[in-house]
């Protein structure tokens, strides 16, 4: 075998939105293969969305479009591709509830990440709250991603 791709622990790995995602945002695949925000109770989480980013059919003809389909005038267009934490990584993601550091938790609207509770779905884990002195609700803190 001449070469392969290297692929590191935690990445990041690039996959192309299916809708606006925002840095911060956990991201689940879709079945067309590629990400958009997370649901609430999500299986298919894959990780922590590093940068933004839109669909390449909302930036039609070179301009960008918002989530509700008005033009950005911006020198920088939102690119078409966003870079996704994994397996290991410590970053940081918006709380949708209180947290304390060591928690478990799960995905939550929106992309938000909430306390598992004491009898979580074991799929649904997408990583522990590692902010020292916990987390307030709409906030942003670290996780560090299953």
């Amino acid at each position: 075998m001449a070469a392969i791709p290297q692929i590191t622990q935690g990445g990041p790995k690039t996959f192309i939105p299916d809708e606006v995602v925002l840095g911060g945002q956990l991201v689940e695949s879709i079945d067309n293969g590629r990400v958009k925000p997370a649901a609430a109770g999500s299986f298919r989480v894959v990780g922590v969305a590093l940068t933004d980013g839109q669909s390449p059919e909302t930036a039609q003809g070179g301009t960008t479009f918002d989530a509700i389909g008005r033009p950005i005038i911006n020198a920088m267009p939102i690119p078409t591709a966003v870079s996704v934490a994994y397996g290991g990584t410590e970053t940081r993601v918006t709380y949708s509830a209180a947290a304390k550091c060591g928690e478990k938790l799960v995905a939550t609207a929106a992309g938000k990440v909430g306390p598992a509770g004491a009898t979580p779905d074991a799929r649904t884990i997408v990583g522990i709250c590692t902010q020292p002195g916990g987390v307030a609700a709409n906030a942003v803190g670290l996780i560090r991603i299953a």
